[in-house]
């Protein structure tokens, strides 16, 4: 049997070439960069679903008060506009006075900001079930957050806060990143505790604090 010589054992001990590798650190730059922009598409297209949900919501509400004359579930007369139609009783007082009373993710089924999707849905402005009390009446958007609106400032906002609107559109299950994203496209102050769009804790407590954690889901709230 012949045995290998000192110059065939070099050549089969040799490694890859400058070369080789350059190539194949070009390929693995280009897989991360793919992976990278691909999330980074993901991100914004994310972003610009919950400005629109945000945007869509404040459309609907109009829509209905232009047509309706009232505010959806603050209608005194949503029994008599529609089959089925119900009416909120939490606080009959305040049903008729121009003002979606409650909170913007209520389960109460008398709330006023709860019904206020059964008049939207049942005048063809919204889509869901229009039967109070369904397991899915809640409206969400696309991550499964509840999406709400309601007249007055919501909880965690306190009388020093610097924000505007009088209604407020409200999104949970938003990333910070997102939330981020979202401040910047629809409020030129850069800050996420003032102006027309502001982050909260997602227990309700408080504002949420800059800088925004990107793995941590927070409430999105958008003033109109």
């Amino acid at each position: 049997m012949k045995r290998p010589t000192q110059h065939t054992l070099k050549r089969q001990q040799s490694g890859f070439t400058l070369v080789e590798i350059a190539i194949v650190l070009v390929i693995i730059g280009l897989l991360l960069g793919g992976v990278l922009k691909g999330q980074e598409l993901i991100n914004s297209a994310k972003a610009k679903a919950v400005v629109n949900d945000f945007r869509n919501v404040s459309v609907m509400i109009n829509a209905y008060q232009d047509r309706f004359r009232a505010l959806p579930g603050d209608d005194s007369k949503a029994d008599k506009n529609f089959t089925g139609g119900a009416l909120a009783s939490t606080t009959p007082s305040l049903l008729g006075n121009g003002s979606i009373d409650g909170k913007w993710d209520s389960t109460t089924k008398t709330d006023e900001t709860y019904l206020a999707w059964q008049h939207l849905r049942l005048a063809n402005l919204a889509n869901g079930s229009t039967t109070v009390g369904a397991t899915d009446f809640q409206q969400k958007n696309a991550d499964g957050g509840v999406i709400g609106f309601q007249s007055g400032k919501p909880t965690g906002v306190d009388a020093t806060d610097k924000i505007s609107g009088r209604l407020f559109v409200c999104q949970s299950q938003v990333s910070g990143r997102i939330a981020q994203q979202v401040d910047s496209t629809m409020d030129n102050d850069r800050d996420i505790a003032a102006g027309s769009v502001f982050v909260l804790l997602n227990d309700q407590s408080k504002m949420a604090a800059a800088p925004l954690d990107d793995a941590t889901f927070y409430i999105v709230c958008a003033g109109f």
